[in-house]
């Protein structure tokens, strides 16, 4: 039986502590809309999707209204762009047309965002893969809430580095053309290694192709939730603060499985995965850095911040297992510094660097996201640290990503604003000694060989 105690408790979460609901995403197959002619191609993407997500904006706040818990996004991710323009897009101005009717339809049916604009590219590029890579500045100039992914690594079969060498000239150029918005678009842009196929949180949500024709993926955010229990418990030893830490997860997942259902029962649409990460926003409140510092530290970004972010990681995705069967996605917790309020105050006062970003992500659930670094930055450069990051993640056989937002015309020192949920960010600085020679070299970096499991 529930008790009362357990009520309040869940409303104190909701109404104190940032309980959220962060994103009910709806991911559709388009593989049925594969055409050989671009406008019936067009038309069939958007009658798929606003025929399938038409019902999804008002479920969702249906059932926000009659649960009282706040779902903040609504969004859909399609199958991966590149796999279903390949027939009909002979150069990169045909995509942009894809991307078009996505915001198009996106729009209609008044989601948040829509994911998908991506190309999986980790051991090769087809011609279709490069022909939307180098479509992606203009797509998300010309769009509002289209948002673009790319995997150029994986576990099993290396690190593309011709793609990685690429993917540095997109962010550049993404940077560039998006210019007069405080270079934003690169906020909607994001390069993976391992990516999984069932991720509900933007800017990476694709529909992969081994998902079901349609699926319901629920993500779920609480660091104010995770913060508040620990405060309770201050001064424990570790194993008071781990159970701490997975008792809250649980309880915070079991609000997913609540809304996923309901949501797969009223939309007539299986339910795939419960995403549990602590993503933060840039309200007081609501910051994965302020748990690191509840922990013990004196700011994030101090000796000890990676043993402390590897311990929240692992323990949150351990109550979240038990609370939910299917629980996927990354489930963990993200570090992105715009969106997170202890993390600006951390760049802002030397305690935090980009170095250190990336050794925290050894043991994260995501990657450096949402860094602004300064507009000077060479593509060059952002391709050697998209090939760290992308390192980290092929040889630790995880998840890792990149979302770099190069702020042209601003140097270290000054902010750069991204409004909304996206937040602010202070320019970080980076290592400016040459890595050209090293990116320029063509071909694969090959699999670790622990990758060799058959």
């Amino acid at each position: 039986m529930i008790n009362i105690a357990e009520v309040k408790e869940t409303n104190d979460m909701i109404e104190k502590e940032n309980l959220d609901v962060r994103t009910i995403t709806l991911g559709i197959s388009l593989l049925n809309c594969i055409d050989d002619d671009l406008d019936r191609l067009n038309e069939k993407i958007y009658n798929r999707i606003t025929t399938v997500a038409k019902d999804l904006v008002p479920t969702g706040k249906a059932i926000e209204l009659e649960y009282g818990i706040p779902i903040v996004n609504k969004r859909i991710s399609v199958t991966p762009i590149a796999l279903i323009g390949g027939s009909a897009c002979k150069k990169p101005e045909d995509y942009v047309t894809i991307a078009k009717t996505l915001d198009k339809a996106a729009k209609e049916v008044g989601v948040n965002f829509i994911g998908g604009y991506s190309a999986l590219v980790s051991k090769g590029m087809t011609k279709s893969d490069e022909l939307l890579i180098r479509s992606i500045p203009e797509a998300l100039k010309a769009t509002d809430f289209v948002c673009s992914s790319v995997n150029v690594g994986s576990t099993k079969t290396g690190l593309n580095m011709d793609a990685v060498r690429l993917m540095g000239d997109i962010v550049r150029e993404t940077a560039d053309i998006t210019v007069d918005c405080e270079c934003n678009g690169c906020a909607k842009l994001v390069v993976f290694c391992n990516a999984p196929d069932d991720n509900p949180f933007m800017a990476g949500a694709f529909h992969g192709v081994t998902e079901a024709d349609k699926i319901i993926n629920v993500g779920v955010s609480g660091p104010g939730v995770v913060k508040t229990a620990l405060e309770k418990v201050r001064g424990e030893n570790f194993e008071v603060l781990c159970e701490t830490i997975k008792k809250t997860a649980f309880k915070v997942t079991r609000v997913g499985q609540l809304v996923a259902g309901e949501a797969s029962k009223r939309l007539g649409i299986p339910f795939g995965i419960i995403d549990l990460s602590l993503a933060p926003t840039p309200a007081v409140g609501d910051s994965v850095a302020e748990i690191l510092e509840e922990i013990g530290l004196e700011r994030v970004g101090a000796p000890g911040t990676t043993a402390a972010l590897a311990m929240l990681n692992d323990q949150v995705k351990k109550g979240g297992v038990m609370a939910s069967s299917y629980v996927g996605g990354l489930s963990g917790a993200f570090i992105p510094v715009s969106e997170d309020k202890g993390m600006i105050d951390a760049v802002e006062m030397g305690a935090l660097t980009i170095e250190k970003l990336e050794a925290m992500t050894c043991v994260c659930s995501v990657g450096l996201d949402m860094i602004a670094i300064p507009g000077k930055t060479t593509a060059s450069t952002i391709s050697g640290i998209i090939a760290d990051e992308m390192a980290i993640g092929m040889v630790n056989q995880k998840t890792t990503a990149v979302r770099l937002i190069p702020v042209i015309g601003k140097d270290v020192g000054e902010t750069a604003e991204f409004g909304g949920l996206l937040g602010y960010a202070p320019i970080i600085p980076v290592n400016e000694y040459d890595c050209s020679a090293f990116v320029n070299r063509k071909g694969r970096i090959p699999a670790p060989v622990h990758s060799f499991k058959n």
